[in-house]
């Protein structure tokens, strides 16, 4: 089994790519945001761990849930708070991810998992994972893809830019690069060209 990291700068096209392995390939598909999502929940230890830190601020829903627009203001106001919140949810996050990682292992039935995460890199997840393959884009092109998709200004696009990794350290980091600057299906051969030297083959068709 292998245990996959993708990652790659905001519109580089990740979620397509990663549409295309969850439903071509025996395996599963991770998002570290979803993950932290669900780590946040009332009821867990992240939550309780939370709810000490930030229990004089105003990001509580009525319901006691964390009220999420809120706390990104917060954090991305307070940079203490945000370290705080990082380095409470992170590990949680991580932990999760080896644990399943394990237990897929242990089980024997994937061919593959692939976590996508924002900050792969940064946490170091290549020390986790079996290999970290990066999903080329250039910036022009993601510049326009934000416009079109997420109707970001080009102020707004250029400090996402600015907060990420420089290229060059993703391809330093990364064993596989794939250019998504064309089609998807273009992406889609370039993974199932390189899945396949390692032995990994798509699910035969019905």
């Amino acid at each position: 089994m292998l245990f996959l990291g993708i990652t790659g700068g905001v519109g580089a096209g990740k979620s397509e790519i990663l549409a295309y392995l969850r439903e071509n390939y025996k395996g599963k598909v991770m998002l570290a945001d979803t993950i932290a999502h669900d780590l946040m929940e009332p009821g867990t230890l992240c939550y309780n761990r939370l709810r000490d830190l930030f229990a004089g601020e105003k990001i509580w829903a009525p319901d006691g849930s964390i009220d999420r627009p809120e706390m990104a203001r917060l954090i991305f106001s307070n940079q203490e708070m945000r370290e705080q919140l990082n380095g409470i949810v992170h590990p949680a996050v991580k932990k999760y991810v080896i644990d399943s990682v394990k237990s897929a292992k242990e089980e024997g039935t994937l061919d593959l998992i692939v976590l996508e995460a924002a900050l792969l890199i940064e946490e170091q997840y290549d020390k986790i994972c079996d290999e970290l393959w990066y999903i080329y884009t250039s910036p022009e092109n993601r510049r326009m893809r934000l416009k079109a998709s997420r109707g970001y200004s080009q102020e707004k696009i250029q400090s996402i830019f600015d907060s990420q990794l420089p290229e060059e350290t993703y391809r330093a980091k990364c064993e596989e690069v794939i250019d998504n600057n064309g089609t998807p299906e273009q992406a889609f051969d370039q993974i199932r060209e390189k899945l396949e030297k390692r032995g990994i083959y798509p699910n035969p068709r019905r």
